[in-house]
């Protein structure tokens, strides 16, 4: 039994995916978490977070992105300091949707 929330994906499939395409599906769980944030539902906005990390850990482990870790790497960090640890980096919910907004907008376009 797998311990992922998205199994077909880490069974090879988010591998196969653009760069784009990952952060774009993170970013529609962050969203997720964030609205969830705004209506005072930690319980949902935790459940997406856990699928927001998962799917950027995944992406973190596809190695056609050695080149790009460290932004990965630091978006993960601001997004579970926001939400799961004191927001020490004064990250506003907003921005970090937004940043992920525009992986979505490029993998719509096919870029």
């Amino acid at each position: 039994m797998s311990c992922y929330i998205h199994q077909d994906l880490a069974a090879g499939r988010w591998f196969k995916m653009a760069l784009a395409d990952q952060l774009g599906n993170a970013g529609s769980e962050v969203g997720r978490a964030v609205n969830w944030n705004r209506r005072g539902n930690i319980i949902q906005r935790n459940n997406a977070l856990d699928r927001a990390l998962e799917l950027l850990d995944l992406t973190i482990a596809d190695s056609r992105w050695q080149n790009r870790l460290t932004e990965i790497i630091r978006a993960r960090h601001l997004l579970a300091d926001l939400f799961y640890g004191r927001n020490e980096l004064n990250t506003i919910p907003e921005a970090i949707e937004k940043y992920f907004n525009y992986f979505a907008l490029a993998a719509r376009n096919g870029k």
